[in-house]
């Protein structure tokens, strides 16, 4: 071939045309980026398995907080609230950290089992801790398909996991932590518990709101009855609280109740738990629910039951369990029995509410538009340094003129009133105004040859008032009289004179004159008559010849604690003592001169009704600190306040038949008014009074023990006196003096002025000689009896 025009052949086969791929390589290629494609993702699933391999591990071995192990989940014990119970078996409230009683699987009805399996697991009985068909649900609509609302997929077990064993704050990481660490507690518990007891559990420590744990107490406090009697339609209403305990609470949203119980009655049938026709007839049925608050507060006696608690708690200190730990009251579920019978309990607070609400109507009228500060505002200024508010603004660093008008700043709050409690709009000022006015009381009952507390009200509501008045000191009146006469008797003066009713004044005391109530210095009383009518200048006389000393020494062996003033004012009951210790002296004299103890934990036993501590005393035969004989006297005078006394309205009003015996006090202007009555099997006695003492009434009519305290008495006897269950506490009669201590007593109680005839008459002139020697013995007996003060001062005399 020759050059030319034409392309040589060099270049041909420099620049050969260019030719199409095959299909082959084209396939190759698409196999090498598949490869690689899929070595990128092994590899990325690879190091996401590692990685949540090494995130369960983490969980697994502690790393977020520790899993409960077997041995852990095997002595599962959810705290359980401790009850108190009256003498005669009935319950009268709880002490506990969580309100939870626990109860067996034996006693939980069929209905909520099937309810609650039914709504909120399904396929309980055939799974083992994880329901994975409702994972994979879950996990669809909530991720992919955006439905929030489709539900936790979590088993019974796994929320019985999440109930025992809260859920921690992992920030980001905390829903997928506190799930898995459910998931594999779950899992351990269906590994130890049978289906039964996991329903046990859950039931037993599922939140039903308002502070209430457990199927039980949920069942008392929303249908006042334990669990076992729980309806069907009742059951589906507790279990429909499950899902959102304040949002479906039956109480306060009772519609919404009824929409989510009728929502748990449907799943039951869907489940063929119930037929559909069954259904739709619980659909129709009203909500109805029973509420009684269940709290440490509610039911009988919670002034008792706060003594209770505390006394309780301290005396467990000294007792462990098995294990060697010691007893705790809030969480191990005991049965603490006390003295108290519930129905005396009930008649006390029963009587109290009904008079002190009268009481404070008429304090109202009786005070009209005034108000007991207008002529004294340093009432009005204690109270309000008194009140707790005051205090914590002035903590706050608060001036004067800043708590001045905080004070006069309306707000909402809620009050005590005797139409219940009552919220409103007012004033801390107004509020405090309101409490000064109020009346309150201490009212208690007890065995006088035992000590059994048997009734104990210790204010007019605990809920607002947790000072309790039956240990509270007040000034006691006329009722620390009959110590003043038993001393005298237990110094040989005689019950078979008459003493003058005259007034003197004691000038080695400050010139202190004592003076009646009625202000009449006339003619004479027996021993009988100045008690009954409660004679002041008499009462004086006795404690000043007996000595005071003497006085002190007999009121302290009969059972006051309190300090008692060393002045003759004493015998009028100046001294500030507590309701319970005079309880204490009136139980000696029925008990002839025994000193009684009071009681009210009889004994303590563990969750399985095993006793922990029997309080029962032993009876051991005391000597009398009151000779009998004097006792006896002492006690027939007293039948003589109640028969013709100034307690004689229990008599005509309140229709008291048996032996009674009793005294009633008022102190200075009518600011305190006791009672205290009994009989040889008890005592019982109450004091009414407003806290600050210058807050009273006007008048002794009204302001009088009589009026004020004794109502309570006789009202709480009355109801006794009509249940033939109580006839031992309304008819035992008191063991009776000789015939001749007797015969010698029955004298008139009042000799008019100038009356020598009267003595003639019965015969008193005759006595002169035995009136002498009685005389000497006493003046004897009383030269030789050294006080305390005098051995002690004897000691460091100069010897001559």
């Amino acid at each position: 071939m020759t050059k030319g025009k034409n392309t040589p052949i060099k270049a041909i086969k420099k620049n050969p045309p260019k030719r199409k791929s095959t299909p082959a390589k084209n396939r190759k290629s698409k196999q090498t980026f598949k490869k690689r494609l899929f070595r990128f993702f092994f590899f990325c699933l690879l190091i996401a398995g590692s990685m949540f391999g090494l995130f369960l591990a983490s969980i697994y071995y502690g790393a977020w907080g520790k899993l409960p192990d077997y041995h852990t989940l095997k002595t599962i014990q959810n705290a359980d609230a401790s009850e108190v119970y009256s003498d005669d078996g009935k319950i009268l409230g709880r002490i506990y950290a969580e309100n939870r009683t626990n109860i067996d699987f034996s006693a939980i009805p069929i209905n909520v089992i099937n309810a609650l399996v039914a709504t909120e697991d399904s396929r309980f009985y055939s799974h083992e801790g994880i329901d994975e068909i409702s994972l994979v649900r879950v996990l669809v609509k909530t991720l992919i398909l955006g439905n929030k609302s489709s539900g936790g997929g979590s088993t019974l077990s796994q929320q019985l996991a999440k109930n025992l064993y809260p859920r921690r704050d992992f920030g980001s990481f905390s829903m997928p932590v506190n799930k898995i660490k459910e998931a594999i507690t779950a899992s351990r518990l269906e590994k130890i518990y049978s289906k039964k007891k996991i329903l046990q559990l859950y039931l037993n420590t599922v939140p039903f709101g308002e502070q209430v744990y457990g199927i039980e107490s949920a069942s008392r406090q929303y249908f006042s009855k334990p669990a076992y009697q729980l309806k069907l339609d009742e059951s589906a209403v507790l279990i429909g609280m499950l899902k959102a305990p304040s949002y479906y609470n039956p109480r306060r949203f009772p519609e919404r109740s009824k929409q989510r119980r009728n929502v748990v009655i449907g799943q039951m049938a869907k489940n063929n738990f119930i037929s559909a026709n069954q259904a739709e007839q619980l659909k129709q049925k009203p909500l109805v629910i029973k509420y009684q608050k269940q709290s440490t507060h509610s039911g009988l006696a919670p002034y008792l039951r706060e003594r209770i608690r505390v006394e309780a708690d301290n005396i467990l200190k000294k007792y462990t369990k098995a294990d060697g730990s010691y007893y705790d009251i809030y969480r191990d579920g005991l049965k603490i029995v006390s003295t108290v019978d519930y129905n005396m309990q009930k008649y006390a607070e029963d009587a109290v509410k009904s008079h002190m609400k009268n009481l404070q109507d008429l304090f109202y009228k009786h005070w009209g538009k005034q108000n007991p500060w207008d002529n004294n505002q340093v009432i009005l200024t204690s109270a309000i340094e008194r009140s707790p508010y005051y205090k914590s603004l002035i903590k706050e660093g608060k001036k004067k003129k800043e708590i001045d008008a905080i004070l006069k700043k309306k707000r909402d709050m809620k009050i005590f009133t005797w139409n219940g409690e009552k919220e409103v709009k007012m004033s801390a000022l107004d509020s405090i105004k309101h409490y000064i006015k109020l009346l309150n009381t201490g009212f208690v009952a007890m065995e006088s040859n035992t000590g059994k507390i048997k009734a104990w009200v210790g204010g007019i509501d605990y809920k607002h008032f947790q000072y309790d008045r039956v240990t509270g000191r007040r000034q006691v009146g006329s009722i620390f009289k009959p110590i003043v006469y038993a001393a005298a008797l237990e110094a040989n003066m005689s019950p078979f004179e008459y003493y003058p009713n005259e007034r003197k004044t004691y000038s080695e005391y400050q010139d202190w004159s004592p003076r009646n109530a009625d202000n009449n210095y006339e003619g004479s009383y027996s021993m009988e008559g100045a008690l009954a009518e409660s004679i002041n200048t008499i009462a004086v006389d006795f404690i000043m010849e007996t000595g005071i000393q003497e006085t002190i020494e007999l009121a302290e062996e009969l059972g006051i604690t309190s300090p008692l003033p060393k002045v003759p004012s004493l015998a009028l009951g100046t001294a500030n003592i507590s309701l319970l210790e005079m309880i204490q002296v009136y139980a000696s004299f029925a008990n002839r001169g025994k000193k009684v103890e009071p009681y009210y934990i009889s004994r303590i036993e563990n969750n399985k009704g095993e006793v922990i501590v029997d309080l029962n005393p032993l009876d051991t035969d005391t000597e009398p600190n009151l000779s009998p004989e004097n006792a006896d006297i002492i006690n027939h005078m007293l039948t003589a306040v109640v028969d013709s006394g100034t307690a004689k309205s229990l008599r005509s009003v309140y229709g008291l038949k048996g032996e009674f015996a009793g005294k009633t006090g008022t102190t200075q202007s009518q600011a305190d008014g006791w009672y205290i009555g009994y009989n040889q099997n008890l005592v019982a006695g109450a004091w009414v009074g407003a806290e600050d003492m210058r807050v009273h009434f006007r008048s002794l009519s009204l302001g009088q023990g009589a009026s004020m305290a004794l109502p309570i008495y006789g009202k709480f006897m009355y109801q006794l006196n009509n249940n033939s269950k109580y006839n031992n506490y309304c008819t035992a009669p008191f063991f009776k003096p000789d015939n001749e201590i007797l015969a010698k007593l029955d004298i008139p109680h009042y000799m008019p002025p100038r009356a020598g005839f009267f003595e003639r008459l019965l015969g008193l002139d005759n006595n002169k000689d035995d009136k002498i020697k009685i005389k000497e013995q006493r003046n004897r007996k009383k030269k030789d009896k050294k006080s305390i003060y005098d051995k002690i001062r004897s000691i460091f005399r100069k010897k001559d």
